[in-house]
């Protein structure tokens, strides 16, 4: 009896014996799709960067550049204190179709709200040598006479404000001589029409409040106080 035959498997060839290479021809496609995206981010998100390029270091050893001004610069804090107008008072009266309109609250409600201080008030009836000695400039006019003949026909109220720049402000918070010219939200704005009929004074000029000051109150009825408000008011004195 004969042994089975065994034979022996035929031997590999050389190309079966190397590691299969990966190449483009016979990568799998969708692998081949995977590397091409990592490829394509890695050049889109990769920095560029150039040769001998050199990143810029602050110097801290070297001063600031001065900054030139321009008009939108904002006024330095000290510039402004040094601009700021003296703390000065002003003659303001309530004629006598103001206070028989009921406008001495009102009118004081104004300056008040500005925030001004009221430092001398009293209610009045002047005689004529007073109000020609007021209004001594205005004497050769036409009108002087209808003047002092209206401001006699009842009791006026005088006042001192005190403040900063407190003239040319309580001449803008009256508005124009002639009411019908004055911006609403001045007091003879919103309370007077007639020019004959404008319901306050007020002093156009700080050396003409000074005389003002002087003729109607006497030595020492103004008062001197700091308002409890005033540091809530100016932030310099």
């Amino acid at each position: 009896m004969s042994e089975p035959r065994h034979e022996d498997p035929a031997p590999a060839s050389q190309s079966e014996r190397q590691p299969k290479r990966w190449t483009a021809e016979n990568l799998p496609p969708l692998l081949f799709i995977l590397l091409f995206v990592l490829f394509a981010l890695h050049l889109l998100f990769s920095p560029l960067q150039q040769p001998n390029s050199v990143i810029p270091v602050a110097d801290d050893s070297k001063p600031p550049l001065a900054s030139t001004s321009s008009p939108h610069t904002p006024l330095d804090i000290s510039q402004k204190s040094s601009t700021m107008a003296s703390t000065e008072q002003t003659f303001i009266a309530i004629k006598p179709d103001g206070v028989q309109r009921g406008l001495i609250g009102p009118i004081i409600s104004r300056f008040e709200s500005r925030g001004y201080k009221l430092v001398a008030i009293k209610l009045v009836t002047p005689s004529q040598d007073h109000l020609e000695a007021h209004y001594a400039d205005l004497k050769g006019k036409p009108f002087f006479p209808g003047l002092i003949q209206y401001m006699l026909s009842g009791p006026i109220c005088a006042m001192v404000w005190e403040g900063r720049d407190a003239v040319k402000t309580g001449r803008t918070l009256l508005g124009a001589t002639n009411p019908l010219a004055s911006a609403p939200g001045t007091i003879r704005g919103d309370f007077a029409i007639d020019v004959g009929r404008n319901v306050c004074h007020g002093s156009d000029s700080v050396e003409n409040a000074q005389k003002e000051i002087a003729l109607w109150f006497k030595e020492g009825e103004a008062v001197s106080y700091k308002a409890a408000a005033f540091d809530w008011i100016y932030e310099k004195a």
